[in-house]
């Protein structure tokens, strides 16, 4: 059961990163080149389902693995919680990294309220 709880985490870890190309690395994919940016709509929405495609084959088996109906350690609250948690995380190491996002400190207040969820979700 433990196992299924890290194997969980770490799916919806990697799940999120494509998650999060998907959802937002055509916007920087469409300042660095030229040929992506020329796409119409309905070609970034393409290419964004193309990565998606993975992110769904991680995500589904992460909730599988990890919700307690299936043998995990998560109720289906609990799985919800991380599953944002993670979101926010990538999403923040992502916005640095690509657009240099400078985080300010309403962006680590609404971090630790998410962390706060965490706690407050697994509280019995």
């Amino acid at each position: 059961m433990l196992f299924h709880g890290i194997y969980s985490v770490i799916l919806l870890i990697f799940s999120n990163v494509f998650m999060t190309f998907a959802w937002y690395g055509h916007l920087k994919m469409r300042q660095e080149f030229s040929w992506f940016a020329a796409l119409p709509l309905i070609g970034v929405i393409a290419f964004s389902w193309a990565i998606a495609f993975f992110e769904y084959c991680l995500q589904v088996p992460a909730n599988r693995l990890g919700f307690k109906d299936s043998g995990g350690p998560f109720d289906i609250m609990q799985l919800k919680v991380i599953q944002e948690v993670i979101t926010l995380a990538v999403f923040t190491l992502f916005s640095v990294w690509a657009f240099k996002t400078e985080l300010k400190w309403n962006h680590l207040a609404a971090f630790l309220c998410l962390v706060l969820a965490v706690y407050f979700v697994f509280k019995k």
